[in-house]
């Protein structure tokens, strides 16, 4: 699904800015029509009216923001794609809700008509709006079509330092982490625990690096005492693809243990940002010396954060007794 940007706005299909303004119209006659007869759906289904009406209308009223915000967001599907996001949230939580009811025999069989009507009916059309526009975020594009050997890379990307990861392994085990993009609230999550992460890698000798998407510098946006930690910039994601990690898939982005996790990383607190880097990118975790990869860890989903005593576990016997006397 190619996109053309051009000054910030990506040219998307108009069937996208269609169905966005359509969700939007039908939320915000559902909101009205909730807040102006509050016990006329439960009267269709033969349900008891609820004690306090007024929640129904608080749902209502949600209903109508949202709706709001998709007719606004259709005007660029691409930027707004967080609006997209929360759509596509909301869908997923109404849709398990009413299956998880109807099965409990809460409401009725016959009620499934309206989650057809609210959210199942959007659910394909906004989840393939979403990676379209993480496809047209997939960040600046590599030099080349192979990618760099270890050696090439090891010699081309430097660390902030100055050294470039060549001589910096030559010099110390290296716990090479490869962040996915800034807004991603999995990433958040281990900025936040970056202190912990710091202290483990120097337990076993080793010095942490981050590697990221952003051009050198913009990164101290998101990290907090950044000079604390080395760092390597790849906006063109080579040394991410040199080391094998590559793009991720629908389940690997989107999968339903991705958005577990990430329900739980937003419920501490950690949230979510907008997309500061390329939204596809797959993390990973490296221990690398004297050039060459001694233990790995590549992510199998997005949500994956790195395990570092996994990783030193796996260091073989030789690597372990130099990080151990380092």
């Amino acid at each position: 699904m190619p996109f053309a940007c051009k000054s910030g706005r990506c040219e998307t299909p108009c069937w996208m800015r269609k169905v966005l303004v359509a969700a939007g119209f039908y939320h915000v006659v559902f909101a009205i029509w909730a807040n102006v007869f509050p016990c006329q759906w439960f009267d269709w289904m033969g349900i008891e009216h609820p004690n306090h009406p007024l929640m129904w209308q608080g749902v209502g009223f949600a209903m109508g923001v949202l709706g709001v915000a998709m007719t606004l967001a259709a005007r660029n599907p691409m930027k707004h794609w967080g609006i997209v996001l929360m759509g596509l949230v909301k869908f997923t939580v109404v849709i398990l809700g009413f299956i998880s009811a109807i099965y409990h025999g809460k409401i009725p069989l016959n009620s499934a008509w309206m989650m057809v009507a609210d959210d199942l009916m959007w659910w394909a059309p906004f989840a393939v709006i979403l990676w379209g526009s993480m496809r047209a975020h997939a960040g600046v594009p590599p030099t080349r079509s192979e990618p760099y050997s270890i050696e090439e890379a090891s010699n081309s990307y430097f660390l902030s330092n100055g050294k470039t990861l060549a001589q910096a392994s030559e010099d110390k085990l290296l716990a090479l982490v490869f962040l996915r993009h800034f807004g991603c609230t999995f990433t958040r999550q281990l900025l936040r625990g970056l202190e912990h992460i710091q202290k483990e890698a120097d337990a076993h000798g080793a010095e942490l690096v981050l590697v990221h998407m952003l051009q050198s510098g913009k990164e101290t946006e998101y990290i907090a005492d950044s000079g604390a930690v080395l760092r390597i910039s790849d906006p063109r994601c080579e040394l991410y693809r040199a080391f094998g990690l590559g793009k991720g898939g629908f389940l690997e982005l989107f999968g339903p243990h991705v958005w577990w996790r990430g329900a739980i990383s937003i419920f501490k607190g950690c949230g979510v940002g907008h997309l500061a880097g390329d939204g596809l990118q797959m993390p990973g975790a490296f221990l690398f010396r004297n050039g060459k990869i001694v233990s790995s860890q590549p992510a199998r989903s997005a949500s994956d954060l790195p395990d570092l005593p996994a990783l030193f576990e796996a260091l073989p016997s030789p690597v372990r007794r130099d990080t151990v006397s380092a």
